[in-house]
């Protein structure tokens, strides 16, 4: 139970830093580009985020958005794990 409520709130998490990196880097909604919109998906995707400044300049949003979904599939991995378990 516990694991599936960490698994919601990290995919709500995700969907809400996305949107704001999203408003923030494409200026929708007639909001001010802001460098500083993708700040939220950071701890979310720590440490993989890390490995973006290697990519190319293009794909770096992209990379960003998707950084927390190999957390994602580790905290699935680890909850499957422990329903095994029991």
């Amino acid at each position: 139970m516990l694991c599936k409520a960490a698994i919601w709130v990290f995919m709500l998490l995700w969907a809400g830093a996305t949107f704001i990196f999203m408003t923030g880097t494409f200026g929708w909604f007639e909001q001010p580009r802001d460098p500083l919109s993708g700040l939220f998906l950071l701890p979310l995707g720590l440490p993989w985020v890390l490995a973006i400044e290697f990519a190319p300049e293009t794909a770096r949003p992209l990379l960003a958005v998707l950084a927390p979904s190999v957390n994602l599939v580790i905290l699935v991995g680890l909850c499957r794990k422990k329903n095994k378990a029991n």
